[in-house]
């Protein structure tokens, strides 16, 4: 199965912190895991790509501008085929959009939603990738 086209399938794990570099350091003594560092678009923010051997698993990025006080919490996605309809039907179902579906350059288009207790996930449709 691959998680980046299965829709229900969970497909990423990201940690949101003040300081990624550190948290990075941390993770990569703890786990072995390595980083690929990938510059973002806001200047002077870096993502850094969680691998496992040679697979990508996650990531780690500065707290969201907007965000200050927000303490550093890991997220995870699953992947959608539509993250608008997921969105919509999620509010439908009661629940809330609490980040309206956003593109991610070279990425896909996401969202962040909120079941009827208030637990947050993010939802991806991922852009087909390259062959």
């Amino acid at each position: 199965m691959d998680v980046f086209t299965t829709p229900g399938a969970f497909s990423w794990s990201e940690l949101s912190s003040p300081d990624p570099k550190a948290a990075a350091e941390f993770y990569g003594a703890l786990f072995g895991w390595t980083f690929d560092a990938m510059q973002m678009q806001e200047p002077g923010s870096v993502y850094h790509v969680i691998k496992l051997g040679d697979v990508a698993v996650g990531g780690i990025m500065n707290t969201p501008p907007g965000a200050a006080g927000m303490p550093p919490m890991w997220g995870c996605y699953v992947t959608v085929a539509d993250a608008d309809a997921t969105a919509k039907r999620c509010v439908e179902l009661g629940g809330k959009v609490i980040v309206e579906p956003t593109d991610i350059p070279n990425v896909g288009r996401f969202a962040v939603i909120l079941d009827k207790q208030g637990a947050a996930l993010s939802v991806i449709a991922y852009k087909p990738m390259p062959a």
